[in-house]
């Protein structure tokens, strides 16, 4: 398993930006998929964006598509997420999350993942 810590969090007014970041521990970050999600207030925890190991492959939560990016560094061990356009209800704790994927699959769900950071809470406000 690899140690996630996020940072980039805050506060943030309607249309803005923000990016998280995600820095893992461990020689093996290479070769794990990557994955964001959130947890909204009251809400369950839900995907958000995920890039594969192998090829790059990114896969996005439909309300997301557009304004933000999965991104990774594997020299830094490190994975990004650009959030553009934000909006309200994109307020939540946001999660890192890494997990031993096939070649080219990505993963969209909690239990593709075995290893998760404590979350970095983002505020969007209107």
């Amino acid at each position: 398993q690899v140690q996630l810590v996020e940072s980039g969090g805050g506060l943030v007014q309607a249309g803005g930006s923000l990016r998280l970041s995600c820095a893992a521990s461990g020689r093996t970050f290479s070769r794990y998929t990557m994955g964001w999600f959130r947890q909204a207030p009251g809400k369950e925890r839900e995907f958000v964006a995920a890039i594969s190991w192998s090829d790059g492959r990114t896969y996005n939560l439909d309300s997301v598509k557009g304004r933000f990016t999965i991104s990774r560094d594997n020299a830094k061990n490190t994975v990004y997420l650009q959030m553009n356009s934000l909006t309200p209800e994109d307020t939540a704790v946001y999660y890192c999350a890494a997990g031993r994927r096939q070649y080219g699959a990505v993963g969209t769900t909690g239990a593709d993942f075995g290893s998760w950071g404590q979350g970095t809470q983002v505020t969007v406000s209107s």
